[in-house]
């Protein structure tokens, strides 16, 4: 039995070694983007210690001068004034985000799929492609300038009968700006995966689904959307560790104090204290307690995932 445990053992260990050198070269291009994980991912995580101390800027991460304080920052983000507030705008502005921003990528490549004039369909991918690449500073001063009491959208909502104000600065209002800023900017480039699984579709499966006298909805709903489920569900539980990510980044350039009740989240937050009042302790123990929630909501949705549909991260 030993014999026969160690001579699977070298098999395996032989298997492996043809395994690498067959596929050196793919290894040796997977290369400089492991590093640049490693050194821009990996190696910042030394510094997480520092919610676990009371940190001073230059002082060492560890030595005889470092102070150990626990939990005590930890304790003291989840019960500030701002926390429930902070928690609430975050999941309201995401779960805008999830809803519109995940299904607004699947519906157009749908649609794209569906014209059948070649020059027109490049044309309308091409557009649709375009905001992605425009800086969001840039983006955020476009909203904003349509958006006074003189824009071009104020116009055109004053046209309709709806008050002119400035709308930017409007509570009510700045859920819906965020999150149709955030689909128009990334829907077009969110679609590219789907559109080239779609293509990926083997066609007779569309041909015996005409056959049995399937219309183009039907061949849609039961060829394409289920042809597209796995990289649907890997998306989904992506965006679901996001959750407590939101885009702070346009959050930052499109709010004002007027709109902190609703559109300050713990990325703004953590920002304010920690870059711009240097509370680096505090904001580093709130962004790691982000963190820890969003990997276990992605643990969820992939468990999930995988019950549900097959498919999932691991």
């Amino acid at each position: 039995m030993r014999e026969e445990k160690a001579a699977v053992i070298r098999k395996k260990k032989k298997i492996g070694k043809n395994i690498v050198k067959e596929n050196i070269l793919i290894y040796l291009m997977m290369l400089p983007t492991l590093l640049l994980i490693f050194v821009f991912s990996y190696i910042p995580m030394y510094g997480l210690v520092i919610s676990f101390q009371d940190y001073a800027p230059g002082a060492g991460f560890f030595g005889d001068g470092v102070k150990w304080v626990g939990l005590k920052w930890f304790r003291r983000f989840i019960e500030g004034h701002y926390f429930s507030r902070l928690i609430k705008n975050t999941l309201v502005l995401s779960g805008l985000n999830l809803m519109f921003g995940v299904t607004a990528p699947i519906l157009f490549a749908l649609l794209i799929d569906q014209i059948r004039h070649i020059r027109y369909k490049k044309f309308v991918q091409t557009v649709s492609y375009m905001p992605y690449f425009i800086s969001t500073v840039v983006v955020a001063g476009m909203v904003i300038s349509f958006l006074t009491n003189d824009g071009i959208l104020t116009n055109l909502f004053s046209f309709f009968g709806l008050p002119r104000k400035d709308y930017h600065i409007d509570s009510a209002a700045f859920p819906w700006i965020y999150t149709a800023t955030n689909v128009w900017k990334g829907f077009g480039f969110g679609s590219i995966l789907y559109c080239s699984v779609i293509s990926s579709i083997d066609p007779g499966l569309y041909e015996a689904a005409k056959l049995d006298g399937a219309n183009r909805a039907q061949q849609v709903w039961h060829v394409t959307l289920p042809g597209m489920r796995s990289v649907i569900a890997i998306n989904l539980i992506m965006a679901m560790g996001a959750v407590l990510s939101s885009n702070s980044e346009l959050i930052l350039l499109l709010y004002t104090p007027a709109t902190y009740n609703v559109a300050d989240v713990i990325g703004t937050y953590t920002y304010r204290l920690g870059i711009l009042e240097g509370q680096y302790s505090y904001t580093t123990a709130a962004g790691l307690f982000t963190s820890l929630i969003g990997f276990m909501l992605t643990f969820l949705a992939n468990k999930i995932s995988n019950k549900l549909t097959g498919y999932g991260l691991w």
